[in-house]
């Protein structure tokens, strides 16, 4: 079994309900679910392209899977479309600067056991985690002791030095 660490969150329609779902789709898809955060209220992170857009939820799992990584990856896009996400072409080019748009569900991989990975499809560790402390919060509440593959330091080391100053408070206790 191999050791899966997601962050899921959305700030479209009931995303307390969205988060049940997909988390209920998680451990029927892709494993065992043994470790859930608690939910954060988070402002948006990055360019938007709406003005009014609200506030997301994010939650961390931590997931028991036989899958390959790229199997949890394909699962996970699945998990999305169906409820409800629906993404806007491919990723952009290194130099383009990254607009992101709100939705109702969004699943990230963000560590695969002590893996790393770096394909066109997928890069594990999430390669922008350890700047976002909308990731590392909930990540820490789960795994704070998990080290990073590649930083080399903990999940509640990269929390302590992370620069991002964005809104990150909890919402309530795990679903």
């Amino acid at each position: 079994m191999s050791s899966l660490y997601l962050l899921i969150g959305g700030n479209q329609g009931d995303r307390k309900a969205l988060l049940q779902q997909a988390t209920d789709l998680i451990r029927q898809r892709v494993g065992s679910v043994v470790g859930c955060s608690q939910l954060y209220e988070t402002a948006p992170w990055g360019t938007f392209d709406q003005k009014d857009t609200q506030p997301f939820l994010n939650m961390a799992l931590h997931v028991e899977t036989s899958l390959s990584a790229h199997d949890c990856l394909l699962e996970c896009l699945a998990i999305e479309k169906e409820l409800g996400r629906q993404r806007k072409g491919d990723a952009l080019p290194s130099d383009t600067k990254r607009v992101y748009s709100s939705r109702p569900i969004d699943i990230d991989l963000i560590l695969f056991d002590e893996e790393v990975i770096s394909s066109p499809d997928l890069t594990i560790p999430h390669p922008r985690m350890h700047q976002r402390r909308f990731v590392l919060q909930p990540l820490c509440d789960i795994a704070h002791d998990t080290v990073h593959p590649v930083l080399k330091k903990t999940i509640s080391q990269l929390l302590s030095i992370c620069e991002d100053n964005c809104s990150c408070s909890v919402y309530c206790s795990a679903l």
